[in-house]
């Protein structure tokens, strides 16, 4: 069967349908390249390239440039993945005006196919104001890194009855402004199973247990690129950073023995043309 495109309407049909949504993350060309030609079905240029990919403490300097400059390298290896662009701090909560002009940069510049804003009802305005203008959002409750401070630090969300109802209600809000999809992090597993429920848009859980529509994920946390730390809702598939760096070991070792570059690596040239250089 000849894959196609996938769409907000083949998200949502997912939920329709009981199907899991797959998403994750990619910065650049060749890691979405991979993620998509994995069968992905939504990437996310995630503000986390901040951390991930520049090293940087949290994702709040991260900036607008920052993230058109990865968006457009993530839609150069994106062919059938649906790619989100993950609006920065302070993009969106300065006017609306403001908000809308830099979804429309994800939009016009890099390709993107939607928008993603963390926050409940302190974003309403500027996430109906971006649906208005005909851009699709993603929105984003439970623990939001970019006011990670607000909450006391990267902590489990909604562990009681009062701030599950608050998720819950602020997930409405998000659901009747016109998101198509809503990211769960660090939610108890039960409150995000009663949010799905209650939800007709699709749930993108990330540590949020299994009972959401999809998941999501750091793809530099799950294949082990990233080892400053691991989340406890992160499951590592694959340990890349100690096969490169052993690759690397062995790269020094070869070249400071001579070994490489050999034959097979080099390129020849016939004696006799050899013998016609000028010999000075």
């Amino acid at each position: 069967m000849e894959r196609k495109k996938i769409t907000i309407t083949d998200l949502q049909n997912k939920k329709r349908d009981g199907k899991k949504i797959t998403m994750l993350t990619a910065y650049d060309y060749p890691m979405a390249r991979l993620v998509d030609d994995a069968g992905i079905d939504v990437i996310l240029v995630g503000d986390s390239l901040g951390m991930v990919v520049l090293g940087l403490d949290s994702t709040v300097p991260v900036t607008m440039d920052m993230m058109i400059h990865h968006a457009m390298a993530a839609r150069r290896g994106t062919k059938y993945a649906f790619l989100i662009g993950d609006m920065p701090f302070m993009s969106y909560q300065i006017s609306k005006e403001e908000a809308i002009r830099n979804a429309g940069r994800f939009m016009k510049e890099a390709g993107c196919d939607a928008v993603k804003l963390e926050g409940g009802e302190e974003v309403l305005e500027a996430t109906m104001a971006i649906i208005n203008a005909g851009i699709p959002v993603l929105g984003h409750l439970g623990l939001t890194p970019q006011t990670v401070s607000k909450l006391g630090g990267f902590k489990v969300q909604g562990k009681d009855a009062e701030g599950a109802n608050k998720i819950l209600e602020q997930a409405y809000a998000l659901e009747r402004a016109g998101c198509f999809a809503i990211v769960l992090e660090c939610v108890p597993d039960r409150v995000a199973k009663l949010i799905t429920k209650k939800l007709s848009i699709p749930t993108i859980g990330i540590g949020a247990g299994p009972d959401c529509d999809g998941q999501v994920l750091v793809t530099n946390d799950m294949v082990g690129l990233f080892d400053r730390f691991v989340p406890k809702f992160v499951k590592q598939y694959v340990k890349l950073s100690a096969v490169i760096s052993d690759g690397l070991k062995k790269y020094k070792d070869e070249v400071e023995k001579g070994i490489f570059p050999d034959a097979t690596h080099s390129f020849s040239i016939k004696d006799e043309e050899i013998k016609k250089l000028k010999k000075k």
